[in-house]
C-alpha cells in the first residue's frame, strides 16, 4: 500500500574499500551474506525501500536521512525510526566545523562505493568532512563509532525530528533527552560518550556555553577536545521513562564495546536467516530471497521494556508478562507477510495477536493499521480478522481467541468502513447492511457524507470485496468457536455482498449507485487519482480476482473454467488503451505491469497463481517465474512498487520456495515453481519441511510430476499440516509444460476438500 507521508564487516577505523561490497560469487557462505539491502533502493515511481539496520522485530530501527538510493546527502543519522515510513526521532549530526546556527542544516555529502550497508551493521565515509561513521543496533539501544581526522576539533550536534516539547541534558559525559513524536507520544533518550567533552545549545538563534535547552525542536551538541580522533556514542531509548531509557542502556549496553555488540546483531541475523536453508538457483535469485527474507522480520516490533509497555491505543503504561507488538500494516500483510510467520514463528506470531487483543481491550477496535501512537487510519477493510482466523485454523492458539472474536464482530457491525477513517458507522454502512454493497457516486456528483475522506473518497468497490473477505472470515471463525447459528448466518451472508457489484456484461465488479443503478464508468482508468471513488490504488481489472475466500463461485461468475482462465489470459495481456504516462499518473501505485496486471501493489499478489483452478496450471508456473525474474532483480530498482516493511517481500519468499497461500484463512497452499532445487524450512517444532525440485533451473520451470512425501500428488496443493508435520514435496522439473499435471475439474473441490479435512483436525 502506498501512504504520504538505509551494511558488511568492518570495525576498522581505517576504511578498506575492498569491504564495501558484498562478493557476488562465492561457493560457501552464511545466508547473511546473501542480503543486500540496498535492493530496491530506487522506487519506480513512489518509496523506495531503505536499507534499514535492526535486530529482527525489534524498536531500534537505523538508515541515513535521504531521499534514495539516487541521492549522494545525507541529511542526518536518526537515532531511530519509530515507525515504518512514518517518522524518526533525535536526529544527530557529527562535525569538525565550529558549530554555528546553520550547522544542523548542513548536508554530508557521501560515496556510494564506500557504503556498507548490512542488517545488523552500517558504516560510509563523508567524504568532504573526512569523518567515517558507523553504526549497530540492539533491542532498544544502538551504538555509533565516529573517526574524525587528525587536528580538528570534532562535535556531535543533537536535535529533534518532531515539533512538540523536546529537551537536551548533559552531565559529565552523559545526555539525557526527550522528544514529542506524532503530537503526544513521549520518547526518551540516555546516552553516553566515550571521551569527555563540553556542551552548548542553540538558543534564540546564539550557541551558548551551557548544558541544558528545552523547547520544540530544540538543539543541542557535544565538543571534543582538539585532535580527538575516535568517538564512540552509545545510547538507549524508552517509550516509558527516562529512568527507563537508563535501564535500557544499562541492560544491553553495560560492559559492551562495538564489537560485542555488532556480533550479537550478526548473530540475531543468522539465526532467522538459517531457519530457510536453499540449494541450486543463481546467484542474484538467492540474493533477491534473502534479502526479501530479511526484509521479513522489519515489523512488527516489540515495545515492551522489563514488562512495561505505552500504548498509543489508550496513552498509558501497561504491565504485562507477554511482549507487546506494535507496527503492522494489515491491509498489506494479511495476504503473505503474517502467513509467512505463521511458518517461521508461530510463537511470535501468537504474542503479536495477543498485542491484538489488547488493542481491542484498550481502544474499543480491533486494529487495522496498528502503529506506535494507536490504530492508524490507512486504506480499507478490517483485515485483522483474516489473520486471527488464519493463525488459529493453523493451530496457533497462544491468545484470547474469544476476545478477538468480539473485536472482529465489532468491527463488523459498529464499525465505519470508509477508507481512511476510524470510529462509529455512518450511513452509509447502514445502507450496506440492508442493500449488500457500499453505494458510489456518479462521475462530478456532490459527497453527501460528510466523514468521507476528501482524498480517499469511498472506494466503493474495494470496500464492498474486501469486507466480503473480512466477514466470510467472521462467519468461519463463528463455526470454529460454536457461536450462535445467527452469527453464523449473518456473516455468511454478509461474505456473498461481493457478488451485489457483479455486472454480468462487463464481466467485471462495478459500482452501484443508492438507487440500484450501474454507474457508467471506464474500469480501466476511472475513479479519479487512484481510482479510488470506486477502486483502489488499482482498478477494476485488479479487482476482478478479489475474491480469494469464494474463488469456486468468482469461476461460476465467469462462467466456468475455461472463461476464468480466458480472462486470466486477458488480465496479462490487455492493453492500458493509453501511453504509460497517462495511466501512471493517475495509477502510481499499479506498478510493474504485465498487462492489466500490477505486480507493483498488493491486491495483485494471488493472481497469477489462480491458474490451479483451471485446466493449466502450468501457466501458474510459467507467470510466476516470469514476475519473480523481471521484476525483483538484485539491484537498486529491484522491488517494482511500495515494499511496505515486508508486506511485498513476503511474496517473494513464498514464491521462491515454490507455494504461496492464495487464501489465508484456509489452510491450504498452491504450489508454484521452486527457483531453487531444494529448500528445508526448519520448523519451532524440531521437524524440517523440504521443497525439492529436481533438475530446477531457470529454463525448467515446469513441474513435470509430483510427489507429497512419497505419494504421488495430481492436484497442486497441500496443506498446512503437511508441512508443520515436516512434510516433504518433490517435484520434478522441465523445460516444457506437462499440461496434464494438476489438472482436472476437481481441482476446485479438492482444494477446499484439503482445507476441511486440516479444519477437522
Amino acid at each position: 500500500m502506498k501512504k504520504l507521508i538505509v551494511v558488511f564487516i568492518s570495525t576498522l577505523s581505517i576504511w578498506s574499500p575492498a569491504l564495501a561490497q558484498q562478493p557476488k560469487s562465492a561457493s560457501k557462505q552464511n545466508n547473511l551474506a546473501f542480503v543486500d539491502p540496498t535492493i530496491g533502493n530506487v522506487g519506480h515511481l513512489l518509496e523506495p525501500t531503505r536499507p534499514t539496520v535492526q535486530l529482527p522485530n525489534q524498536v531500534i530501527r537505523f538508515s541515513p536521512i535521504r531521499k534514495d538510493y539516487i541521492d549522494d546527502q545525507i541529511a542526518s543519522f536518526p537515532l531511530c525510526i519509530v515507525s515504518h515510513r512514518l517518522g524518526q526521532v533525535f536526529s544527530l549530526h557529527p562535525t569538525t566545523q565550529p558549530v554555528q546556527a546553520k550547522s544542523w542544516q548542513y548536508k554530508y555529502t557521501y560515496d556510494h562505493d564506500l557504503e556498507i550497508n548490512q542488517p545488523h551493521y552500517y558504516q560510509t565515509y563523508l567524504i568532504d568532512d573526512e569523518i567515517t561513521v558507523a553504526f549497530t543496533p540492539g533491542k532498544k539501544a544502538g551504538f555509533f563509532t565516529f573517526d574524525f581526522p587528525a587536528k580538528q576539533q570534532p562535535s556531535i550536534l543533537f536535535t529533534t525530528y518532531n515539533d512538540g516539547p523536546a529537551s537536551f541534558t548533559f552531565n559529565g559525559n552523559t545526555v539525557q533527552a526527550l522528544e514529542t513524536y506524532h503530537g503526544n507520544v513521549k520518547v526518551y533518550m540516555y546516552g553516553e560518550f566515550s571521551v569527555k567533552g563540553t556542551p552548548g545549545v542553540l538558543q534564540n538563534g546564539t550557541i551558548q556555553q551551557q548544558n541544558t535547552t528545552s523547547g520544540e525542536f530544540a538543539k543541542a551538541y557535544y565538543s571534543f577536545p582538539a585532535n580527538t580522533r575516535k568517538v564512540d556514542f552509545k545510547y538507549a531509548i524508552s517509550y516509558i521513562s527516562a529512568e527507563q531509557a537508563k535501564k535500557n542502556f544499562n541492560n544491553e549496553l553495560h560492559g559492551t564495546d562495538f564489537a560485542m555488540l555488532k556480533n550479537k546483531a550478526q548473530k540475531a541475523w543468522d539465526n532467522v536467516l538459517s531457519q530457510i536453508q536453499v540449494e541450486g538457483g543463481t546467484l542474484a535469485q538467492k540474493r533477491a530471497f534473502y534479502t526479501s527474507l530479511y526484509r521479513s522480520y522489519e515489523r512488527m516490533i516489540n515495545i515492551s521494556e522489563d514488562g512495561k509497555y505505552f500504548s498509543g491505543f489508550d496513552n498509558k503504561i501497561h504491565e504485562d508478562a507477554r511482549p507487546f507488538y506494535t507496527d503492522d500494516w494489515t491491509w498489506d500483510s494479511f495476504l503473505a507477510h503474517h502467513p509467512l510467520r505463521m511458518i517461521l514463528q508461530p510463537e511470535q506470531e501468537g504474542d503479536m495477536l495477543q498485542s491484538f487483543v489488547r488493542m481491542y481491550e484498550q481502544s474499543g477496535w480491533l486494529p487495522t493499521f496498528p502503529v506506535l501512537f494507536g490504530d492508524h487510519a490507512c486504506m480499507n477493510g478490517f483485515h485483522s480478522s483474516v489473520v486471527v482466523l488464519d493463525a488459529y485454523r493453523k493451530g496457533i492458539k497462544n491468545f484470547d481467541i474469544s476476545a478477538a472474536y468480539d473485536g472482529m464482530h465489532k468491527n463488523s457491525t459498529q464499525a465505519t468502513m470508509l477508507p481512511w477513517r476510524n470510529g462509529p458507522k455512518t450511513k452509509l454502512e447502514d445502507f450496506y447492511y440492508q442493500h449488500g454493497y457500499y453505494p458510489a457516486l456518479h462521475p462530478n456528483e456532490q459527497e453527501t457524507e460528510p466523514t468521507v475522506h476528501s482524498f480517499e473518497k469511498r472506494q466503493s468497490v474495494a470496500v464492498t470485496l474486501g469486507t466480503s473477505y473480512d466477514d466470510w472470515a467472521l462467519s468461519q471463525l463463528a463455526k470454529e468457536l460454536n457461536k450462535p447459528a445467527s452469527d453464523v448466518a449473518l456473516f455468511e451472508k454478509k461474505s456473498t455482498f461481493y457478488k451485489n457489484l457483479w455486472h454480468e456484461e462487463q464481466q467485471l465488479f462495478m459500482p452501484k449507485d443508492d438507487k440500484g443503478n450501474w454507474i457508467d464508468i471506464d474500469p480501466k482508468f476511472a475513479g479519479g487519482m487512484g481510482g479510488r471513488d470506486y477502486y483502489d490504488e488499482n482498478n477494476g481489472w485488479t479487482y476482478l480476482w478479489s475474491v480469494q475466500q469464494d474463488i469456486p463461485s468468482l469461476v461460476q461468475l465467469l462462467g466456468g473454467q475455461q472463461p476464468f482462465e480466458a480472462k486470466l489470459d486477458q488480465l496479462f495481456r490487455e492493453g492500458l488503451d493509453r501511453s504509460k504516462y497517462e495511466y501512471w499518473a493517475k495509477f502510481p501505485d499499479a506498478t510493474g505491469n504485465v498487462g492489466q496486471y500490477s505486480m507493483g501493489n498488493e491486491p495483485s499478489f494471488h493472481i497469477p497463481y489462480l491458474y490451479n483452478f483451471t485446466g493449466s496450471p502450468w501457466k501458474t508456473q510459467k507467470r510466476i517465474r516470469f514476475l519473480l525474474d523481471t521484476w525483483f532483480k538484485d539491484n537498486v530498482f529491484g522491488i517494482p512498487g511500495d515494499e511496505d516493511g515486508g508486506g511485498m517481500t513476503a511474496f517473494v519468499v513464498f514464491s521462491s520456495m515454490g507455494f504461496y497461500p492464495v487464501t489465508p484463512g484456509l489452510p491450504v497452499y498452491t504450489i508454484g515453481s521452486p527457483v531453487f532445487s531444494k529448500v528445508s524450512i526448519k520448523l519451532s517444532n524440531g521437524k524440517t519441511f523440504t521443497v525439492t525440485a529436481k533438475n530446477s533451473s531457470t529454463v525448467n520451470k515446469y513441474i513435470q510430476s509430483a510427489k507429497i512425501n512419497g505419494q504421488p500428488l495430481q492436484t497442486p496443493w497441500f496443506t498446512h499440516e503437511q508441512l508443520v508435520n515436516g512434510g516433504h514435496l518433490e517435484l520434478e522439473m522441465g523445460p516444457k509444460p506437462n499440461k496434464q499435471w494438476g489438472t482436472g475439474t476437481s481441482n476446485l473441490q479438492v482444494q477446499h476438500s484439503l482445507a476441511n479435512t486440516q479444519i477437522k483436525h
